[in-house]
């Protein structure tokens, strides 16, 4: 969540552009720019941003997980042994 400190003007983040730099290196926490008192831009360091990227990929990957749990307990989905027989014929492919 963005903190109300992290709302500066674009014209601010212009005059003092390396001090913005050293402070979202040192926080790696993005902050907000507005111009005309209005959000436009979201800034950060790369290293904070990577970290967001991260946190995104194992959301998604345990959304994915959750997702097949759930068609199991539905009993939706196939059996493993079945499945890989099946791809094995399919391909003319031992699976001894």
């Amino acid at each position: 969540m963005l903190k109300m400190k992290n709302i500066h003007s674009v014209t601010d983040f212009n005059r003092r552009t390396k001090d913005y730099i050293k402070r979202l290196k040192k926080s790696g926490e993005p902050e907000v720019l507005t111009l005309n008192g209005e959000a436009q831009l979201v800034v950060q360091s790369a290293d904070g941003y990577q970290k967001l990227l991260q946190a995104a990929e194992l959301a998604e990957s345990l959304a994915g997980i959750r997702r097949g749990l759930d068609e199991i307990k539905r009993g939706e989905g196939r059996n493993l042994r079945e499945f890989l027989a099946e791809l094995a014929a399919k391909h003319g492919v031992s699976l001894k």
